[in-house]
């Protein structure tokens, strides 16, 4: 098993930046890629960015330019820095880590942005 923690969410003015951290431990041989994806009230869940174990990022076109997702492999732990934060941005944000055939999912941090 293996079990991701999320943190640094929190209610932040539009155009101001928030850096989430997800820890994992467990079976960490498992991941592979890790990353963050979100969901707004009635909508369904969106894939915000991945990071392969090599490094390799991926971004949805919305948060492009200024969202960065970084990982220390070193730490088992992933970050989302967000920069220029929008009022559409403001979703449950979660940690997702792809392991050997089964998707590990942490329990979710709020992102507000008050416009």
């Amino acid at each position: 098993q293996v079990k991701l923690v999320e943190s640094g969410g929190g209610l932040v003015q539009a155009g101001g930046s928030l850096r989430l951290s997800c820890a994992a431990s467990g079976s960490i041989f498992r991941i592979n890629a890790m990353g963050w994806y979100r969901q707004a009230p009635g909508k369904q869940r969106e894939l915000v960015a991945m990071i392969s174990r090599g490094g390799r990022e991926n971004y949805a076109d919305s948060v492009k330019g200024r969202f960065t997702i970084s990982r220390d492999n070193a730490k088992n732990t992933v970050y989302l820095q967000m920069n220029s934060l929008k009022p559409e941005d403001t979703a449950v944000y979660y940690c997702n880590a792809d392991g050997i055939g089964v998707a590990y999912w942490g329990q979710g941090t709020q992102v507000t942005v008050s416009s």
